[in-house]
């Protein structure tokens, strides 16, 4: 409103609209000056060499004229400044000043007209550069004085009685002699003002009806969309509503519906991450609780053994406890920071032949390879590119090989094969194991998830090693799965792990 209210000011007291409306009545009272100035000099010119003007015959020719503009007041003087005619007598034409009823009701129009008045005025007697502050106060006998000299007066000024007029002095002249002055003059100025003010009101009052509407739809579009997020977001924070509480504004095509889904989008990640987290705290604790469990039965144990044979069983269980714990823990916390790793790293190009020709020369050289030797399989050309985080794409492969030479026999294979596949790239590590159970396809995932091969001792393997691997394929815009190789004759004769990753990830 305080921008409506500037331009509404600045429309009422502009003087570039009452300066062109006063020019303008200016140049219509001098155009009929002139008019009667020409016409009287014609037919009203007596005496050779020396001319005259007859007032008889000058204020017949008044007489005659056909006067059209009723507000303009016609004014005729001699030579001498004194008047001979006027056009208010010529009309029997008196000065009436209409009071309004004392009870007269105005209604809600007139009232806001006379504000708007009354407004006006007060502004104009404030600014402190209006021309109206300036206006002269002479009397008609000295622009008359004036124009007797040969010169035309034009302009608006203030009357004898107060009254600010539009007047013209016309000087009547034959050649270069002066024999007289029309003065024309007009005190329909302010009524003029006045009612192009009052043209405007309609358009203020629409103006500020528009303002008030688009003030309330903003209120009600925007401001309020948002204030209700933002207490949302805030009740969220002290945790005392759940994700479905936020304001559902997604059928909104516009920012407020980005935001809100944003908003959606952001809370639910962060109550799955909240959950995931309880989750993990009570998985860790309980796997811990185990070992440590194990570890005070033998320490209490330990007082009671009689012989070296049962303390040194006891002592082996120790080391054993220890060792599982010190694996957990290690794993708990490279499991815990994934997530922020993950957050933190900038896809780049990272081509996956190398890679995993890499990963697979280290296995070449550790003492897993006398168990199992890995085979890297690729039928590409060229190098396979795709944008990703590098080392937790080298961790993947390195767990689900690990994972694979764990269930492999002795002197067996595990084959690593990468596929292009459009949008996609594939990539297969297969052992040649007893398989994987079909009701543990997906369990094989979980954390803390373990199945150990026969033979091998408990405590091995933290349960870590493929959840992590889910964990960063997710991350990739992928997808893992477990599948059970078969051969011809229905019998299991290995697991295959794939990795399905997108190339253009991050690009």
């Amino acid at each position: 409103m305080a921008g409506l209210l500037v331009l509404v000011t600045g429309v009422l007291v502009l003087d570039e609209m009452r300066q062109g409306l006063i020019d303008a009545r200016i140049a219509n009272l001098r155009a009929q000056g002139e008019l009667i100035a020409g016409v009287i000099e014609e037919t009203a010119t007596v005496g050779m060499p020396t001319p005259k003007m007859d007032p008889v015959q000058a204020e017949a020719v008044m007489n005659g004229l056909f006067l059209s503009d009723a507000a303009a007041r016609v004014q005729l003087f001699d030579r001498f400044g004194t008047m001979i005619t006027d056009s208010n007598i010529l009309r029997d034409q008196i000065r009436v000043d209409q009071l309004q009823p004392v009870d007269k009701k105005d209604g809600i129009s007139g009232w806001f007209s006379k504000t708007v008045k009354d407004m006006a005025s007060f502004l104009d007697g404030l600014n402190p550069v209006s021309k109206t502050r300036s206006i002269p106060r002479r009397s008609r006998s000295e622009e008359v004085a004036t124009a007797l000299l040969g010169e035309t007066i034009a302009g608006e000024r203030v009357d004898e009685n107060g009254n600010r007029v539009v007047s013209v002095s016309v000087p009547i002249q034959h050649v270069v002699a002066v024999l007289g002055v029309v003065t024309v003059e007009s005190d329909d100025v302010n009524e003029i003002i006045a009612s192009e003010r009052k043209a405007l009101i309609p358009f203020i009052l629409f103006a500020v009806l528009v303002t008030i509407l688009s003030s309330l739809t903003l209120f009600w579009l925007i401001a309020r969309p948002i204030s209700a997020l933002a207490l949302a977001a805030d009740q969220i924070r002290r945790g005392s509503v759940s994700p479905t509480s936020i304001p559902d504004f997604s059928s909104r095509r516009d920012e407020i519906g980005e935001l809100s889904k944003s908003l959606t989008s952001m809370t639910r990640a962060l109550y799955d991450r909240l959950e995931a987290i309880e989750s993990f705290a009570a998985d860790v604790a309980h796997e811990i609780k185990n070992p440590l469990t194990s570890i005070r039965s033998a320490v209490e144990t330990l007082p009671a053994a009689k012989d070296d044979e049962a303390r040194e069983k006891l002592l082996h269980i120790l080391n054993s406890d220890v060792s599982r714990l010190d694996r957990l823990i290690t794993d708990i916390s490279a499991s815990s920071r994934l997530d922020i790793d993950l957050a933190r790293a900038q896809a780049r190009p990272v081509d996956l032949v190398l890679l995993i020709h890499d990963v697979v020369d280290i296995y070449a050289n550790l003492k897993s390879a006398n168990k199992a030797r890995v085979i890297f399989e690729h039928g590409l050309q060229s190098s396979l590119i795709i944008y990703g985080a590098e080392e937790p794409l080298a961790r993947v492969l390195q767990n689900l090989i690990d994972n694979a030479i764990t269930f492999s026999p002795e002197k067996g294979r595990v084959f690593v094969r990468l596929l292009d596949i459009g949008e996609m790239v594939c990539i297969e590590v297969e052992d040649q194991g007893c398989g994987i159970p079909a009701d543990n396809l997906e369990t094989v995932f979980s954390r803390f998830y373990t199945d150990r091969p026969q033979g091998q001792k408990f405590g091995a393997h933290s349960g870590l090693g493929l959840s992590i691997v889910r964990q960063i394929v997710t991350a990739h815009k992928g997808r893992v799965w477990a599948e059970n190789v078969v051969d011809k004759n229905g019998e299991v004769t290995g697991a295959k792990f794939i990795v399905e990753l997108p190339k253009k990830l991050g690009q």
